[in-house]
């Protein structure tokens, strides 16, 4: 699950995106209220945490002019600001939930998970390719009917190659939709989770699902690797 932070109060940003980040999700975070609506307006976020009082473009208006836009991302508001007059304006720009500064983090990780399984309710709870299955909601992992036990990095990793099963994902890609756009550590970080999810996935059961493309990246088995 990718999001994105539009928070002007640096450090709190770089807080929450260092504890999102922990909990498995792929986090990008920007300052400014233009330039998240900028990001926001390209796609390919899961939840938007926003941010009320932000300079350039208050949260109100960025959030009003991605639903006019026909942008259905979940967005969690963040504001200093209490009051039930505040939360009306909020949740009438479309806003999906509120949280009044300070909040509890934990409080925080629950209403992110809320909406992420409310969005998803209606979607097919796992991907099933042949005896792998892969419940993006649950964040379980099946082989034939045997749970297998991943930590959060291996669990995005693993989403991301299911989504696009039976298709070369480079390694570029990956990083860009498990870690962030702004990772600069070393790429071959790739092939350390995909080793792993190897000898947790394949080599106890005589599988080889993920196949290396050379010079290309990975590909996982439509059919899981039966």
């Amino acid at each position: 699950m990718r999001l994105l932070i539009v928070e002007d109060e640096k450090r709190l940003a770089t807080s929450l995106a260092r504890g999102l980040t922990a909990e498995g999700f792929a986090v990008d975070v920007v300052h400014d209220g233009a330039e998240g609506y900028e990001r926001a307006s390209g796609g390919g976020y899961d939840l938007i945490v926003l941010d009320i009082m932000l300079p350039g473009m208050n949260g109100y208006r960025v959030c009003a002019a991605l639903r006019a836009a026909g942008d259905e991302t979940p967005i969690l508001m963040l504001t200093a600001k209490d009051g039930e007059y505040d939360e009306a304006e909020g949740l009438d720009t479309g806003a999906d939930d509120y949280l009044t500064k300070p909040f509890s983090y934990v409080v925080l990780v629950a209403r992110i998970r809320a909406l992420l399984r409310r969005r998803t309710r209606g979607a097919a709870p796992s991907i099933v390719l042949g005896d792998l299955s892969v419940d993006p909601a649950a964040r379980r992992v099946f082989r034939g009917g045997e749970e297998i036990e991943l930590t959060a990095k291996e669990f995005a990793v693993l989403e991301h190659l299911a989504v696009n099963a039976g298709r070369v994902v480079s390694k570029a890609q990956i990083i860009e939709a498990v870690w962030d756009f702004a990772y600069d550590g070393d790429p071959n970080i790739v092939e350390v989770y995909i080793s792993a999810l190897r000898r947790k996935l394949d080599l106890p059961f005589g599988r080889r699902s993920i196949a290396t493309v050379r010079g290309a990246g990975y590909r996982l088995a439509r059919d899981g690797g039966a």
